[in-house]
């Protein structure tokens, strides 16, 4: 952030949980097709909370008004054209579903020789 305000690299925002003034929780980066997407106004990223770091446990700021914003600056937006959101979110629910099925372990297992058991 610069000393007005405004984030220096959008494409490193990312969501995060925030309870107790601290980060809860923290994903990825923001896509920027979608994040900072000209194209699509109602999803555009404008304002960020500030936290000390990108970390969970990380303090979030405050100001007297509440907490305390960075703004994107306008340079940060690009034309990505169209994105189909609905595809979007078909993947990103079936890669979780993949991913959780994938983490599963059962207590009583048999692995295999290709996972380190014989």
């Amino acid at each position: 952030m610069d000393e007005d305000g405004h984030i220096l690299d959008a494409t490193k925002v990312r969501h995060v949980t925030i309870k107790a003034g601290k980060i809860e929780s923290l994903s990825g980066l923001v896509d920027p097709a979608s994040h900072l997407n000209l194209d699509y106004p109602d999803h555009r990223v404008t304002t960020c909370v500030i936290a000390e770091s990108f970390l969970v446990g990380a303090q979030i700021q405050f100001s007297e008004q509440g907490l305390a914003f960075a703004i994107i600056s306008q340079s940060s937006y690009n034309h990505y054209g169209f994105v189909d959101y609905t595809q979007r979110l078909s993947d990103m629910i079936d890669a979780i579903k993949y991913k959780r099925n994938f983490n599963i372990k059962e207590p009583n297992s048999v692995k295999t020789k290709e996972q380190g058991s014989s």
